[in-house]
């Protein structure tokens, strides 16, 4: 500003009155010469005179800082002017502090002398404040965003979308390479970084957040000058919008490292993928905040799915899990969320497409949990173990039928044995029966009584043989022959037989079937199957179906029916349209004395005896039922070879030899039950024999041992405590080559006749059912001796 010589009239007020600013005029020893209203109120005055009177020294009464004075009059004098200098000074009448904001020149005289200074004052104590307010919110911005692992930005967009970044944190350098400065004097530097394949994304995201429609967050990469690649996640919000645009404020974070274990992750997780499809394994990833669950194609494969056709929600499976099933899974799923469980793991239903439904094992682990420990994401595998679940049902119901055939064993056992002792007091009672019927003569009154007993004991011995047939002791004959004829045989015989009512009707397969089979049990077999079947009609009118076709069995059908060996067999089948039966009465169905009858309907023997004659053919019988459905019996008898086994021969016809031939021949008979070997000596000294009786053979063989005397047949019974009927024949070849020798059983097999030809024994008996027919059979054997001879 020029310097000025004042008008002459000196009018001061005419230039200042007005000013809504101080203006004043000083002398240069500080000495106040005038002041405007404003500058007289801005000091808490009234007058101007006031304001003259008590500011002596400007230097001293107006500046906070005395010095501050000589600065501003240093400035006045070199340059002639001074522009907005500012001080804190005092209001003079109540000493507030206050900020101003100065501007003032020199005024001389025409030699050039300063006559006094002019000015004007203006309050600027609310900018101030203002700015001083800023600079400490902008440090404390500061170092908080030292605390930030990034870059904290504060940025204002104009409405053209220009950039002015006003506050811009060292984690630049962290980011970018550059400074603060260099972006808040280049803000489009971080735009020229962006990556080209993210350019397009962030510039829309930027106009959609200014647009107000959603934040400006999201990952990106950027391309450092050396060609190195960063990941950076941006966050940022408004802070303030007007009509000058907006204010927002953010942070940028160096994510590059996570993206990399991410990257190795999820190539890992691929790798298991993989692995786990190579493996028959499906694959699922569930993110258990938003219910999505990823499943593979092996899983939706799994049930029947194609790739588009199963949602990837959790939610869809659950909803195709068996109801009986849900519980107990998320029983198992709420265990594994808390910690209980190291490893989720589950066996559950799955409804296929096609409605069926699978077993699979479910197994998992959580892989992100949040800081309070909620389970975010979890990964596992499905595996389909129907097939390992219908062979843990079979294994089951093969488990129980093996132990209902281990009992069934333990029954036929217990039971033969007591049949065997059985049969020895039978034959005891038969045997003295007869002696006691030629003793009183035929006309003695006891006649009839005797007949009566013999009548009873005669039944007794079929219900022994009833008991054998159970334990499969029974003899039999083991024939090659059709089971075609076998059953169309027994089947006109059992039609005449029939209950009113009841209906049989059959279903014969033409072939002929060849099985090695005892022709009479196997009628028996049929016989009360088709018995059972009207019985279980209860007096009303029915149908029974017969039924015989040829099967083929594999492995596992074999075991599940009988524990028999896979092959063809012939399955003979009796059903009925009766009530059927419960499962409880399945499982003893074959246990013998076992019945549903009322007391004295029925023995309870006629299904244990089908068993024990089926199960001594070598095959197997299976039974199907449920109530209000009837109930089916199945055979299974194995298939013959084209020719089948030799079989026992049938006993030697009649020897004719002279009457009293075999008078005073000398015979042994060896047997463990007393009472038979009285029995028996005394019915074979009555005919005329010589006979020595033993109770053990191990009694016999001393008697030998002892005397040397010529024996001419020695009988030995074959199951003796100690030494039984084999090992004693044994012992006698070795101590008499060539002794005759018979051994009675009443459980001829092809076992025991084998093991006795090979030892040089001559005949193999049946136990007779009589006293005379065994008296006969030592007869023919003696006379078939003679006549050899």
């Amino acid at each position: 500003m020029a310097e000025h010589v004042p008008d002459a009239s000196g009018n001061f007020s005419s230039l200042f009155q007005f000013l809504p600013i101080g203006a004043y005029r000083t002398s240069p020893d500080g000495h106040v010469l005038r002041a405007n209203p404003a500058l007289v109120a801005l000091n808490g005055f009234e007058t101007e005179a006031e304001l003259i009177q008590t500011v002596r020294d400007v230097a001293v009464d107006w500046f906070v800082e005395p010095g501050r004075r000589k600065e501003f009059l240093d400035v006045l004098l070199r340059d002639g002017v001074v522009r907005g200098f500012v001080s804190e000074v005092r209001r003079v009448a109540s000493g507030e502090r206050i900020w101003i904001s100065e501007n003032a020149h020199l005024v001389r005289d025409a030699r050039g002398e300063v006559l006094f200074y002019e000015g004007t004052i203006e309050d600027i104590t609310d900018r101030v404040r203002d700015r001083v307010a800023l600079q400490q919110n902008t440090e404390q911005l500061r170092l908080l965003a030292a605390q930030v692992p990034g870059m904290v930005y504060v940025v204002h967009f104009d409405l053209q979308e220009r950039r002015t970044y006003q506050f811009v944190s060292e984690g630049i350098r962290g980011l970018y390479g550059v400074s603060p400065q260099a972006l808040v004097d280049d803000p489009d530097l971080v735009v020229r970084y962006r990556h080209p394949d993210d350019h397009m994304k962030l510039s829309q995201g930027l106009r959609d957040a200014l647009n107000g429609t959603n934040e400006f967050a999201g990952e990106f990469r950027i391309v450092l000058p050396d060609g190195a690649v960063k990941w950076l996640l941006r966050r940022s919000t408004t802070v303030r919008s007007d009509e000058t645009g907006q204010l927002r404020v953010g942070v940028l974070i160096d994510i590059t490292e996570r993206k990399r274990v991410e990257s190795e992750l999820l190539e890992s997780e691929t790798r298991w993928k993989l692995a786990m499809e190579g493996a028959g394994d499906g694959v699922w990833d569930w993110n258990l905040e938003t219910g999505e669950e990823f499943f593979s194609q092996r899983i939706k494969a799994m049930f029947g799915y194609g790739d588009d056709e199963l949602t990837n929600l959790a939610s869809e499976m659950d909803r195709r899990t068996h109801p009986d099933d849900i519980n107990q899974m998320r029983t198992d799923r709420e265990a594994h969320f808390s910690g209980q469980t190291a490893i989720y793991r589950n066996e559950h239903r799955v409804q296929c497409k096609d409605g069926s439904w699978k077993w699979v094992l479910s197994r998992g682990m959580v892989i992100a949990r949040d800081d309070e420990g909620k389970p975010l994401r979890m990964v596992g595998t499905h595996t389909d173990i129907t097939e390992l679940k219908m062979a843990e049902v079979q294994q089951r119901a093969l488990e129980m039928q093996l132990r209902e055939s281990q009992k069934m064993e333990a029954i036929g056992t217990l039971a033969g044995g007591v049949a065997h002792d059985f049969n020895n007091l039978l034959a005891a009672i038969l045997g003295n029966l007869v002696l006691a019927r030629e003793d009183v003569g035929p006309e003695h009154v006891a006649q009839e009584s005797l007949n009566e007993i013999n009548r009873a004991a005669i039944r007794a011995r079929q219900l022994v043989q009833q008991i054998l047939a159970f334990s499969r002791r029974q003899a039999q004959v083991l024939e090659r022959q059709a089971l075609l004829p076998l059953v169309q045989e027994s089947l006109a015989l059992m039609r005449s037989l029939l209950p009113a009512g009841v209906k049989m009707s059959a279903q014969l397969d033409e072939r002929e079937l060849p099985v090695m089979a005892d022709a009479t049990q196997m009628q028996q077999v049929l016989m009360n199957l088709c018995t059972n079947a009207w019985q279980a009609l209860q007096g009303r009118s029915g149908e029974i179906t017969v039924a015989l076709r040829l099967v083929r069995l594999d492995a596992a059908r074999a075991l599940e029916v009988g524990g028999i060996s896979a092959g063809s067999y012939a399955c003979l089948s009796v059903a009925d349209n009766g009530p059927g039966m419960e499962a409880d009465t399945q499982r003893r169905i074959f246990e013998p004395f076992f019945t549903t009858k009322a007391p004295g309907a029925g023995t309870g023997l006629g299904l244990a005896v089908v068993h024990g004659i089926v199960k001594a053919h070598q095959g197997a019988i299976a039974v199907s039922s449920r109530l209000g459905e009837g109930t089916r019996f199945d055979v299974y008898l194995p298939l013959a070879s084209a020719s089948g086994p030799v079989v026992a021969r049938p006993p030697a016809a009649p020897v004719t030899t002279p009457a009293g031939a075999t008078e005073g021949r000398h015979v042994v008979y060896i047997d463990d039950y007393e009472a038979m070997v009285f029995l028996v000596g005394r019915l074979l000294r009555k005919q005329g024999y010589r006979v020595s009786t033993f109770t053990s053979g191990e009694s016999a063989l001393a008697w030998m041992h002892a005397n040397p005397e010529p024996i001419d047949l020695l009988v030995t019974d074959q199951n003796m405590p100690g030494m039984s009927g084999l090992e004693l024949s044994q012992a006698v070849m070795q101590l008499r080559p060539g002794q005759r020798i018979a051994i009675v059983s009443g459980h001829v097999n092809d076992k025991l006749l084998a093991d006795a030809a090979a030892l040089g024994v001559q005949e193999v008996m049946a136990k007779q059912d009589s006293m005379d027919a065994l008296g006969q059979a030592i007869r023919q054997l003696l006379e078939a001796q003679l006549a050899a001879s």
